[in-house]
């Protein structure tokens, strides 16, 4: 689904990725996790097409896409929910999904936009009962499946996810955690760049550990969380207690 080679980026003079090579594929959900300052958003940038590599390259479903511009990117069917969720306040919930469909509408018409919607509203029904609200006046986990819809609405096969669980509840972080395990049920491929470390490693298929805008370290999920290293650096000195306890005889 996506590989990348040798993959350098930065803004400038500041070179943040350094010869960066991962791979993703289909049908799993891949988690970035790291320190603030690891590069994990430039990565994901490179990735949608927002920063430009300056070396390496990257490969989405089999095409060369090194360079290319968002739109090219968004149509070969990478879709980016952005950290933040850059959504579009003054207008409805509907209309912020409608403007995620527009390359589909474009391409097959209303009915087809019709029918996203449906699927969206099905995974998120709270936002079928805010449709006609504003944006800007959802709470912090409405405006979180907003934007995972929104993505939705351009049918992706590999879907980007930027820190979705940042500044959210707990009960509400677990209904979008539980939204990705669904995705990745109906067959979409899942790339997470993730500050909650033990949520995300307990769905992944795969994870990555980012420092200084290299990949150092690389397992499945339940690999990752048994890591002493990642234990006491990503996970807090009480998980790695417990996991000590559970380790005595």
């Amino acid at each position: 689904m996506l590989k990348t080679r040798n993959l350098e980026a930065g803004y400038g003079e500041l070179k943040v990725l350094k010869g960066l090579s991962l791979h993703v594929m289909p049908g799993e959900v891949v988690a970035i996790i790291g320190a603030n300052g690891a590069g994990k958003s430039t990565l994901l940038g490179s990735l949608a097409g927002l920063v430009r590599p300056s070396a390496g390259s990257v490969i989405l479903r089999g095409a060369d896409v090194t360079g290319a511009r968002p739109e090219r990117i968004l149509e070969r069917g990478c879709s980016l929910v952005p950290e933040g969720r850059k959504l579009f306040a003054p207008m409805t919930v509907r209309e912020n999904l409608e403007l995620g469909g527009y390359t589909i509408r474009r391409r097959l018409g209303k009915r087809e936009t019709e029918a996203d919607l449906a699927a969206v509203f099905e995974l998120f029904p709270r936002l079928e009962e805010r449709e006609e609200q504003l944006a800007g006046t959802l709470s912090g986990g409405e405006q979180q499946m907003l934007a995972i819809g929104r993505s939705l609405m351009s049918r992706p096969d590999l879907m980007m996810l930027d820190e979705p669980s940042m500044g959210l509840a707990p009960l509400v972080i677990k209904a979008i955690f539980s939204a990705i395990v669904s995705l990745r049920s109906r067959g979409k491929t899942i790339l997470v760049v993730e500050q909650n470390a033990k949520a995300i490693l307990k769905i992944a298929d795969r994870g990555y550990v980012m420092e200084t805008g290299s990949l150092v370290l690389e397992g499945t999920g339940e690999e990752l969380l048994a890591n002493r290293d990642v234990q006491r650096a990503y996970l807090g000195k009480e998980y790695s207690s417990i996991a000590d306890e559970r380790e005595e005889p």
